[in-house]
């Protein structure tokens, strides 16, 4: 991919705390048209570290109302991609040491 951005940014979770201190795995918001191959390149390239496997998801959007006088109006929250990283083992991404 061409001047597209890949990682957008980390999420940093309770579940995601859980994981990534049992099981080495770190979870991302990348662009939804990133595949499993370009956003393991971007970590390994990013964070110097050796990536096992890579998991995507895609996150639909809510739907959202909101009611004023003139009616209801509707809106939709935007889909978005999560990946969700397995590193090697010794490896780490110290992003939220600090939390």
């Amino acid at each position: 991919m061409k001047n597209i951005q890949i990682l957008i940014r980390p999420l940093y979770t309770e579940k995601i705390a859980k994981l990534s201190e049992l099981e080495n795995k770190f979870a991302f918001e990348v662009c939804p048209s990133a595949n499993k191959i370009e956003i393991k390149k971007e970590i390994e390239k990013k964070f110097d570290v050796n990536v096992v496997s890579v998991r995507t998801m895609v996150q639909r959007g809510k739907i959202r109302q909101q009611l004023t006088r003139g009616g209801r109006f509707y809106g939709r929250r935007p889909d978005w991609k999560k990946a969700i990283v397995t590193l090697a083992e010794g490896d780490k991404i110290e992003l939220f040491e600090n939390v």
